[in-house]
């Protein structure tokens, strides 16, 4: 409860503070941007390069696990089919066994 009593003054004050820093801000903006370009670039390099290398890994890691899945899918999908075609080759060989 006390932190919402206080609330418009820590507003007031982030405002104030705010205010008086902003002049500091914009004059240091240009040199820290200087200072942050070339890390950008070390790190868009790296990514880039990275992802060239790990490209076809994950292409072959894609392709191997569609694979996997048709073959789980078509597994699952046989799989009833062919309980069904044995129980009826069962009856089929005792019928013939039977006449």
């Amino acid at each position: 409860m006390l932190w919402l009593v206080l609330l418009p003054f820590r507003l007031l004050f982030m405002v104030v503070f705010g205010l008086i820093a902003l002049p500091v801000v914009v004059l240091l903006l240009p040199i820290a941007l200087l200072l942050w370009l070339p890390f950008a670039l070390l790190r868009f390099t790296l990514r880039l390069a990275i992802g060239l290398l790990l490209l076809p890994v994950i292409l072959v890691l894609a392709v191997v696990g569609v694979l996997i899945g048709g073959a789980a899918l078509a597994t699952a999908l046989v799989l009833p089919l062919a309980l069904v075609a044995l129980l009826v080759l069962g009856i089929r060989g005792v019928w013939r066994l039977a006449t």
